[in-house]
């Protein structure tokens, strides 16, 4: 006689649940790849995590000031976007970008002095960050030199995490890249039989170092990548709001053999809410920058591209951008002034002629690491140095933000770091 089991169905549910809850991956690390395993978080958005949850004034981010954002005006040209453009904008684009964003970026760029041969020449990029990736991934492989300035973006180097570069590195000083010593370090690694493939600058109101780069550096920097045959990858957001008379032409105008890689973003002058940037380059380069863009994010949101075209080619943002300037430079001279009347003798800091930060080297005994911590409890945040140097160092240097915060919270933000060097001094005794 055979045996019939009969099992209740609500019994295999719970069975099947048990299985699962015991048998649940907790341990994903094994099965992560090697870049998922070597990717660091970023200072900055660690940093803003903290500033969120209140009670701390953020001297930390590169914020715009929301006072800048034409909300008016982008209401209305989103309703005229959608009416006017609206089969489009809400569709798939291409790779390359919105022609008609295309067409307003090349007459922009041109009217603020960047050389534009061709509209075969611009790409854009979701923000200017994923132009940092994309020209990454088309030049660079594992074992290739970059030379960069020390400190360096901090977003550069996350968009080169997983490429394995090594860095050639030159200090800043108030001019930013000091050319005397990249032509030292560029010799010294010819003599090595080591060869640099790309130059990475930030020459207009560094980020972090707040530092504009004279002419006659401007001018060596070039000489220097054609001697040496290197490309220059110019990252260049802030060229559009310096609030001081000195000449800052793009090395992308001075280029005179299509070295140079320029890239910008409206997140400064417009919004980084809608993730719009571009690059400008060579056309060759750009083919095949928009290759690799392609199994990235297919293209850039074609929405938002027709709204900054709006934006570009009805002045909106030029006109917005002479009050960005007057915003920001009493915000710059109320942080220099709050730096001159609570900063501790023996620090030096940067005097920004434009952009969003300053640069602050502290006394020697000072490690602006271990001083965050006494500086978020006393309610102020900001991004230690060390984060900006890719071959170590900066342990006594911070980059504070001066767009974001008002010119009250500036003040009482500079003046509780300077209550937490005096903590972190007496701690040390």
């Amino acid at each position: 006689m055979n045996a019939v089991l009969v099992i209740n169905p609500n019994l295999c549910k719970v069975i099947s649940g048990w299985y699962k809850m015991t048998h649940r991956i907790t341990d994903y690390t094994k099965y992560f790849s090697e870049l998922a395993k070597s990717i660091k978080a970023s200072d900055v958005r660690e940093l803003l995590k903290v500033v969120e949850q209140g009670g701390v004034i953020s001297l930390a981010g590169g914020l715009p000031d929301p006072r800048t954002f034409p909300k008016k005006e982008v209401a209305q040209i989103v309703a005229e976007v959608i009416d006017k453009h609206g089969d489009k904008a809400l569709q798939y684009a291409p790779t390359k970008g919105v022609r008609y964003f295309i067409e307003a970026v090349k007459e922009f760029s041109q009217r603020h002095g960047v050389k534009v041969n061709d509209e075969d020449d611009i790409i854009v990029t979701t923000g200017s960050q994923q132009a940092l990736y994309l020209v990454a991934r088309a030049f660079l492989n594992p074992g290739d030199y970059i030379v960069t300035e020390e400190p360096t973006y901090l977003g550069m180097l996350s968009a080169l995490q997983g490429l394995n570069v090594n860095f050639i590195t030159v200090p800043i000083d108030e001019d930013g890249m000091r050319t005397d010593i990249l032509e030292e370090r560029l010799r010294e690694a010819r003599s090595q039989g080591i060869k640099p493939k790309m130059i990475y600058t930030i020459p207009t109101s560094h980020n972090p170092g707040g530092t504009t780069m004279p002419m006659d550096r401007r001018k060596h920097l070039l000489e220097l990548a054609e001697e040496y045959d290197l490309i220059v990858f110019e990252d260049d957001p802030y060229g559009f709001i310096t609030f001081e008379e000195r000449d800052v032409k793009p090395l992308k105008t001075l280029d005179e053999s299509g070295r140079v890689i320029y890239t910008s973003t409206i997140s400064k002058i417009l919004s980084p809410g809608m993730r719009v940037g571009w690059v400008i380059a060579h056309k060759d380069i750009v083919a095949k920058v928009e290759l690799i863009k392609q199994g990235v994010d297919l293209h850039t949101p074609s929405f938002t591209q027709y709204i900054a075209a709006e934006a570009l080619k009805r002045g909106i943002i030029d006109e917005r951008i002479p009050f960005i300037k007057q915003l920001y430079r009493e915000k710059r001279d109320a942080m220099l002034g709050a730096l001159q009347d609570y900063m501790p003798e023996g620090t030096r800091w940067t005097r920004p002629i434009g952009g969003m930060f300053v640069w602050v080297w502290l006394p020697e005994d000072i490690n602006s690491r271990e001083l965050l911590n006494i500086a978020i409890r006393k309610g102020v945040a900001y991004v230690p140095g060390d984060a900006f140097y890719p071959r170590g160092g900066g342990h006594n240097t911070m980059r504070l933000n001066f767009s974001y915060p008002s010119v009250d919270e500036i003040r009482e933000g500079v003046r509780r770091i300077a209550e937490a060097i005096k903590e972190y001094r007496a701690s040390k005794k």
